[in-house]
């Protein structure tokens, strides 16, 4: 059912949670994980997903901590606002799913009641599995 499962990360506790949710879902459905982390454009140098070595460490930990537990993944990397370039990403993928956790670092200007997680169940273009 799922072929291709988008597993967008950052440094949020809620995203590491979200891990063992993703690994059973791709074991079950023996689907293709991409793991995506998304370099916010514009943001201060002092901000943990603003970095390309912080972003590639994390994806590599991550890339890491799948194939322990014998799930092989691709990673993605890419600069953007992480709503819009996660759908574009599902999109290009052809995910059938993207799971994420229910709250990352990244809150908009908005505030949380337009959270990433809340723009990206809106512009998906596929399903999306929020992890509490």
């Amino acid at each position: 059912m799922f072929k291709t499962v988008l597993f967008p990360i950052d440094q949020s506790r809620e995203s590491r949670q979200a891990a063992e949710t993703v690994s059973n879902l791709v074991k079950f459905h023996q689907s293709r994980l991409v793991i995506l982390s998304v370099v916010e454009e514009g943001s201060d140098q002092s901000d943990a997903m603003a970095s390309e070595e912080a972003v590639a460490g994390l994806l590599e930990n991550a890339k890491s901590l799948f194939s322990q537990q014998g799930v092989e993944a691709e990673t993605i990397e890419r600069e953007g606002k992480p709503a819009f370039t996660i759908c574009d990403v599902a999109d290009e993928v052809e995910a059938d799913v993207i799971v994420m956790g229910c709250r990352g670092l990244g809150l908009t200007e908005e505030g949380a009641a337009d959270s990433v997680t809340n723009r990206v169940i809106s512009l998906s273009p596929c399903p999306v599995l929020v992890v509490p």
